[in-house]
């Protein structure tokens, strides 16, 4: 894996982390609640590998010592090679800088992926939501892991 550079989102470069963010979901932020989620009380930032590539992002919120995941997404053809560890500790080190002392964040039920990457990395899952997500294959609806990470310091 590549060595990866991280830059602050900034809404100029929502148009372009768009590509990505359609690409890794079902049912996909639209860009006005992607730009919606930039500053204030949101921290984000996105990758790029040694070849000057976008490879991905995250997008965190803040508030009253804890913080939330909101979305993580890695461009399709880079899965599967470490990308998304590195941006998830890379936005857990943001949270340490916030002094977050407790970590959450949503899973679709069907991504064993992501649920395994967050538990590798010290998440729990603390409930779950009933018929949260809209279906991937568009009927129906699935549930929603509820996860949690307790930040040490």
């Amino acid at each position: 894996m590549n060595t990866l550079s991280y830059t602050p989102i900034t809404t100029a470069d929502v148009k372009q982390l768009m590509l990505i963010e359609n690409n890794c979901h079902s049912h996909p932020w639209s860009e006005n609640t992607f730009k919606s989620c930039i500053g204030g009380r949101y921290f984000s930032e996105y990758a790029k590998d040694n070849n000057n590539d976008v490879i991905g992002f995250y997008v965190g919120d803040h508030v009253a010592g804890e913080a939330t995941l909101m979305d993580i997404c890695v461009d399709p053809s880079l899965q599967g090679k470490g990308y998304g560890k590195a941006l998830l500790l890379q936005f857990l080190q943001q949270v340490k800088n916030l002094q977050a002392s407790k970590v959450f964040l949503e899973v679709r039920a069907s991504n064993i992926a992501a649920q395994m990457l967050y538990m590798n990395n010290g998440f729990i899952e603390i409930s779950r939501r009933t018929g949260y997500y809209p279906s991937a294959k568009g009927f129906g609806y699935e549930d929603a892991i509820v996860m949690s990470l307790t930040v040490s310091y």
